[in-house]
């Protein structure tokens, strides 16, 4: 003899404060582990997914990063005909020179901080691929404009469309905003790399050149040809080693959140469990009831189960609305999360919930449920329907 599928549903509705606790708690637990998922996730993408696998970049002989870097002219005309670099069907060189400067650029909650401004050429958004023009078009050259990443747009004053934006020793307005695909790019501002150079007054006009190596060709013999050339002492490196390196810098706020992450989420799921497992272990004398009316064992733990299943995914999806409410409010008040560079400017981690962050939030949840429903109905069903009679 089985339960009919109303049993579990009018349990659910007879019992109104106690699902609503269950369902609230372990709503909570989705939220506080998809949040945390959702920030190591953010920050892998901004540390790590920087930079091209096909891209090279090159920088003077001893430096770290590019705001320690200036190459000559001279040196630019040099390595972007080198045999090797991947060529437009007009056959212009992929080479993109670009200028690196740190100003101080005002936040919209009214502080300063140094932030990453780029001055790049044509080549730029063809050399970096990843690099999208998402809204408003590309700055014309010595006019005084730029485009702004999206984390810049939402975290600086000035920095919209049709606004402006002071650094250096001028004003610049802001024509367009450029999607990266959440990597560091979107913490930067970019501008005419000549236009840049005559304000900052750098006796050099470029910081590095990114190249785009050409299918087929042999990188090791490109870096080799750019390094042993003694005219400029130039270091050339995988942007993807190099992002990877500069993501050293912040590897401790990767492991803290990692730390902290793993016991509130154990905590978390204790709590929601814990919740569940005293719901249904209320409910001994209706499981004896139950027995005694001659309902097998395996017949209540599937009704129960199926309940508990039932209670965690509808927990789920009120905690999954809950992670995209929180992801949307730190976005519009805290501008994203923002943490210090190796190139002393700041980067911004813009908390996006993917996917992937709410299947494991789910599969959580699922545990939740089943352990929280299935060993208390177990060990209830156990029982002889006199022994649980009793517990009334």
């Amino acid at each position: 003899m089985g339960l009919p599928l109303s049993y579990p549903v009018r349990n659910v509705r007879a019992r109104l404060g106690r699902t609503a606790l269950t369902i609230g708690v372990i709503a909570l637990a989705v939220i506080a582990t998809s949040v945390f998922l959702a920030l190591i996730t953010s920050l892998k993408r901004t540390l790590v997914a920087s930079g091209s696998p096909d891209n090279l970049i090159v920088l003077r002989k001893g430096s770290d990063n590019d705001g320690s870097s200036m190459l000559s002219l001279e040196a630019y005309q040099t390595v972007r005909f080198l045999d090797g670099i991947a060529r437009l069907p007009d056959g212009s060189p992929l080479a993109s020179p670009e200028m690196v400067l740190q100003p101080f650029v005002r936040t919209r909650a009214g502080g300063r901080e140094n932030v990453l401004v780029r001055g790049v050429e044509a080549a730029a958004l063809v050399v970096h691929d990843e690099v999208r023009l998402a809204e408003g078009r590309m700055f014309r050259p010595s006019e005084g404009e730029v485009v702004v990443g999206r984390a810049v747009a939402r975290r600086y004053a000035g920095a919209e469309i049709g606004g402006e934006i002071f650094f250096g020793r001028r004003t610049y307005r802001v024509v367009g905003i450029f999607d990266a695909g959440g990597s560091s790019f979107e913490s930067e501002i970019w501008g005419d790399a000549r236009d840049l150079a005559r304000d900052a007054t750098r006796p050099f006009p470029y910081s590095g050149i990114r190249l785009k190596v050409a299918p087929g060709a042999d990188r090791q013999a490109l870096i080799d040809r750019i390094e042993r050339d003694p005219r400029y002492a130039l270091q050339a490196t995988s942007e993807v080693d190099y992002y990877a390196e500069q993501a050293k810098s912040s590897r401790t706020l990767y492991f803290l959140l990692v730390i902290l992450a793993v016991p509130i989420g154990i905590a978390a799921g204790f709590g929601a469990a814990n919740t569940m497992f005293a719901a249904v272990q209320s409910r001994t004398v209706e499981i004896g009831t139950l027995r005694a009316l001659g309902f097998s064992r395996g017949t209540i733990l599937r009704s129960f189960v199926l309940e508990s299943l039932v209670l965690a995914l509808v927990g789920f999806a009120v905690g999954a609305v809950g992670t995209l409410l929180v992801a949307m409010v730190l976005r519009i008040v805290l501008g994203g999360i923002a943490f210090g560079a190796q190139t002393f400017t700041t980067n911004v981690v813009t908390l996006r919930v993917s996917a992937g962050d709410l299947g494991v939030a789910l599969l959580f949840a699922s545990v939740i449920g089943l352990a929280g429903g299935l060993l208390p109905a177990w060990h209830a069903a156990s029982l002889r329907p006199v022994e649980a009679l009793r517990k009334a």
